[in-house]
């Protein structure tokens, strides 16, 4: 009677210290799969970027003296952000969302050391209809996820969702934007001008806001060399819209709205003939384009940041100097790849749960003779 009681306590002693040390298999593998999936992927997939080379011209230099190089400011450029308000953001989504954007920036600005952040519109989802807690709120969160070193300069444009479209908009919301972000309008560094310019503002009607707006911008026409919007200039569609992040097919031949979509033909010929620009940089679309104006300006419309707009992400990385930019593009974590990499790791470890209970047993069983038998023939 002893022995048998023994021998139960001993067998129960077993099964308790085989699920104990399945279950601490099951939280490493947990924890392996989220610091991977959260963490170490944007490390893994930022790596991969760099800056742009800036191409050496010919004859640089006299007398076989080497020309001293230019400064080259490294900025990168990021658009659509969106982070989410208090009436249409559910908790679960602004988590997941605002993370992912917090680790993508927070590992891009660590890895590239970039000197200077341009937003190009659209930083909050309910700028324009947001109350003075919920802004208050949204900028806190928003200072959290874009956090920066003192040296790294921080630069935003408003878009429409920020203080609303022309018909939206109104002092308030502008000012208490300002207030947030710097609001001057020229911003200078290494010889390097950009305006950043409110694009929806320029409705081109003669409201008080777009005069005053206009005026800004005819007061420093004379001396820029670059140019910063959140709208794009007028285009017909994205139909010459290329490569991975560029529009959806069944949306590359919609016509945009003036206005709406891009600037009016009108106010995007001004914009050109008055800021004489060589690079342009837009936002709003979500999606990524190139485009050439006259006198061969181009225009690279910016992808979203975030996961809510795009499954692929990315931003883009400029060296520039007074005399020469170079652009390229640096993509974040695909989202699709991230879920599929945690349905995998699921299935993993659902397996190592039940094979040990024999649940799975005779599938596993199964296969093994199937394999045999296709050896032996």
């Amino acid at each position: 009677m002893a022995s048998s009681q023994l021998g139960a306590r001993g067998q129960c002693l077993r099964l308790l210290k085989t699920r104990g040390f399945l279950l601490l298999k099951l939280s490493a593998a947990i924890l392996a799969m989220l610091l991977f999936c959260e963490f170490l992927i944007y490390y893994l997939v930022i790596f991969r970027c760099s800056w742009p080379e800036l191409k050496t011209p010919e004859g640089a230099g006299t007398l076989g003296a080497p020309k001293a190089p230019e400064p080259v400011l490294r900025a990168m450029f990021l658009a659509d952000t969106h982070l989410l308000g208090a009436v249409r953001g559910h908790w679960l989504d602004k988590l997941r969302r605002e993370w992912q954007m917090e680790r993508a920036f927070q590992t891009a600005v660590w890895l590239l050391q970039p000197e200077v952040v341009f937003i190009l519109g659209d930083i909050f989802d309910e700028g324009k209809w947001s109350s003075p807690e919920a802004w208050a709120d949204d900028v806190g969160r928003f200072w959290k996820v874009f956090r920066h070193p003192p040296h790294v300069q921080l630069r935003a444009v408003a878009g429409n969702h920020d203080i609303g479209f022309h018909y939206q908009m109104d002092t308030y919301r502008i000012k208490r934007f300002e207030k947030v972000f710097n609001p001057e309008r020229l911003f200078s560094w290494k010889g390097i001008n950009f305006v950043m310019v409110n694009s929806v503002a320029l409705e081109g009607d003669g409201c008080d806001i777009c005069s005053r707006a206009e005026a800004e911008l005819l007061e420093i026409s004379h001396w820029l060399n670059c140019s910063r919007e959140h709208f794009p200039l007028y285009r017909r569609n994205d139909a010459n819209c290329s490569g991975e992040d560029a529009a959806p097919p069944d949306e590359k031949y919609t016509r945009f709205k003036e206005r709406y979509d891009v600037l009016s033909w009108e106010v995007s010929r001004k914009l050109l003939w008055w800021l004489r620009p060589r690079l342009i940089l837009s936002g709003h679309t979500h999606s990524a384009c190139e485009v050439q104006h006259r006198a061969g300006v181009l225009e690279v419309s910016v992808p979203s940041f975030s996961w809510r707009n795009r499954n692929n992400p990315s931003f883009i990385m400029g060296s520039i100097t007074p005399m020469d930019y170079a652009l390229a593009k640096c993509y974040l974590p695909r989202e699709d790849m991230v879920l599929t990499t945690y349905c995998v790791a699921a299935g993993c470890l659902m397996l190592i749960t039940l094979i040990p209970t024999g649940l799975v047993s005779a599938p596993f069983h199964f296969g093994q003779r199937v394999l045999r038998k296709f050896k032996t023939m």
